[in-house]
């Protein structure tokens, strides 16, 4: 009978893979041996042994068929939260957002002051709060001016109504289209208006309408709706969204070209008019995102060279604005009421020349300005010499002192009589019809 393997022959077989059997211990299986094969002291066993590489490569199939977990970075951290769709929530809120605003981690307490220095201020960027400020708040119109009382309903009750517009069972015009001559105070009444309300509106400008890139001009707009939304949200204060000389931007004159931007122009406030409280600056839309109901007030000229879809009656309340007699002496008292012009001489003023529009009574004070500044270039060096003096003097405070003139009736009338021959002498001369002798008259 031959001789059965003890332990110590384990011993040595584990000497010859002692490499393995650091890393996975051998895998012993016992098969019991047959009845007629019975030792008295120990039990012939079979063995077989199960590599490291075998172990791993079954391990490794049992992990693909198996979803890892990813090991998040905390709990509470929400740079791995996955939205309902099982999508980056951060990820998402960026696409939705279109957020810009690259300059924020430049500025002082939200970096380290090491970065941010002080040899430039406290920002890295010194315009910022310059750049950012898109509304308007009027601190320059300092004095009594006097407001047309007409034309002050008609903003008013515009402004009013778009406000509470959903209390009321009417359909309400989002755009209050003020239109009339020109320099007849249309946009300085409006703004006028604004002060005296607390109104912190966003105004454009009808250069704004165009650009080098398409969709610029209405992404703009959307913008400075939604600006004017988070004036309201955020500081209180009833916001408008205004549009100086719409018509020069979008009107058509003669055989002017139509542009992608002037089609993407109209197509957005006549979007903004159906869909006040739904404005997308590119972003996905959600459900959540609901902003304020923005009045819109435009100014122009001529509204009829507009595209007509967008001056319909539902969309756009139109106001003609050509002030009364009384409302340009008024006017026009308040504005030379320094000058000590009482308001029988305004009248006789106004009277003299009449058919003008208020910008041409301003223009008269101006013009009275002219012999006093030139008596002041002579006491700061002359013509040759003041280009040089006036730099040098100003940042040493060392410049004469400039005396405005005495402002007369005489004086006023004469430099009105100024005006009104330069105006006739542009329109009886037409020297565009000597230039261009071979074109033919239309």
């Amino acid at each position: 009978q031959k001789k059965t393997k003890g332990p110590k022959f384990f011993k040595t077989m584990a000497l010859l893979f002692n490499t393995n059997l650091l890393r996975a211990p051998l895998t012993f299986h016992s098969i019991p041996l047959s009845p007629s094969k019975q030792f008295p002291n120990y039990s012939s066993i079979s063995v077989r042994c199960s590599s490291t590489n075998q172990q791993s490569d079954e391990i490794r199939d049992s992990d693909q068929d198996e979803p890892k977990k990813k090991k998040r970075l905390s709990e509470q951290s929400s740079w791995e939260t996955k939205d309902s769709d099982g999508n980056d929530y951060l990820y998402r809120l960026g696409a939705e957002a279109d957020n810009m605003n690259i300059a924020v981690g430049a500025r002082a307490g939200v970096i380290d002051s090491l970065f941010a220095g002080n040899f430039l201020g406290k920002d890295s960027d010194i315009v910022f709060d310059y750049r950012q400020k898109v509304t308007r708040s009027f601190q320059y119109l300092q004095g009594d001016y006097y407001i047309a009382p007409v034309f002050l309903d008609k903003v008013v009750c515009h402004i009013v109504k778009n406000y509470i517009s959903h209390i009321l069972n009417a359909k309400v015009p989002l755009i209050l289209g003020v239109w009339g001559g020109k320099g007849q105070g249309k946009s300085f009444q409006t703004e006028l208006i604004f002060q005296a309300m607390g109104i912190e509106p966003v105004i454009m400008s009808a250069g704004e309408l165009e650009s080098e890139r398409a969709g610029e001009p209405g992404k703009l707009i959307r913008e400075r709706y939604r600006t004017a939304s988070q004036v309201v949200q955020n500081q209180g204060k009833m916001s408008v969204l205004m549009i100086n000389d719409i018509d020069a931007g979008l009107g058509r004159f003669g055989n002017t070209q139509v542009t992608v931007n002037n089609q993407i122009v109209v197509g957005t406030l006549m979007n903004l008019c159906d869909n006040p409280t739904r404005v997308s600056v590119g972003q996905d839309w959600r459900e959540g995102d609901i902003t304020h109901r923005i009045p819109i007030i435009v100014t122009g000229n001529d509204f009829s060279t507009m595209y007509a879809p967008l001056i319909r009656d539902g969309r756009m309340e139109k106001f003609y604005w050509q002030p009364t007699q009384e409302d340009i002496v008024n006017i026009v008292c308040r504005m030379y009421e320094k000058d000590g012009i009482t308001k029988d001489e305004v009248a006789t003023i106004v009277n003299t020349f009449p058919n003008q529009a208020l910008d041409f009574y301003g223009a008269m004070r101006s013009r009275t300005y002219d012999q006093s500044i030139l008596k002041w270039v002579e006491d700061s060096g002359g013509a040759e010499d003041i280009g040089r003096r006036f730099l040098r003097q100003r940042k040493k405070g060392e410049l004469p002192v400039f005396i405005p003139p005495e402002q007369t009736v005489e004086a006023l009338l004469e430099s009105g009589h100024s005006l009104t021959k330069e105006q006739m002498l542009i329109m009886e001369s037409k020297l565009s019809k000597e230039y261009m002798k071979n074109m033919d008259e239309e």
